[in-house]
């Protein structure tokens, strides 16, 4: 919770409202969280930009340009739950991907990137186990 509470919060302090996903290393939903006013369509947003960065193991902000039409891996794109807009990232601890977190909501893919990478670095000394 400490995670979406910082991601919704770097969010708000732009005055952006947003949703908010985590989920672990397989991609299920963990938890989400969404500010009041927030659009509908975050929910499934936020979720899928989640579940792509850990199923590729990267930002989804990075897969934008590696899927453009032309590239080798633009077949991505057509998977059902691929999201290739930035507000991805995954979270690793000690070394691993243990999941990863999805916004949603702010003005544009760039802005739900910086809100992820604003929450994740709030907790990044929760996230080295030893």
């Amino acid at each position: 919770m400490k995670l979406i509470t910082h991601t919704l919060e770097a969010c708000r302090r732009k005055g952006y409202q947003v949703g908010v996903a985590v989920v672990d290393s397989s991609g299920i939903l963990q938890a989400y969280i969404r500010n009041r006013y927030a659009g509908p369509d975050t929910v499934d947003v936020a979720i899928r930009k989640a579940w792509t960065a850990v199923s590729f193991r990267t930002d989804t902000l990075a897969m934008v340009e590696e899927t453009r039409a032309g590239k080798l891996q633009s077949g991505i794109r057509f998977l059902d739950k691929a999201m290739m807009v930035g507000g991805g990232i995954p979270i690793e601890a000690e070394g691993s991907v243990v999941g990863a977190l999805g916004v949603s909501g702010a003005p544009n893919g760039e802005q739900d990137d910086h809100c992820a990478r604003k929450g994740l670095a709030a907790i990044e000394d929760d996230l080295n186990l030893f």
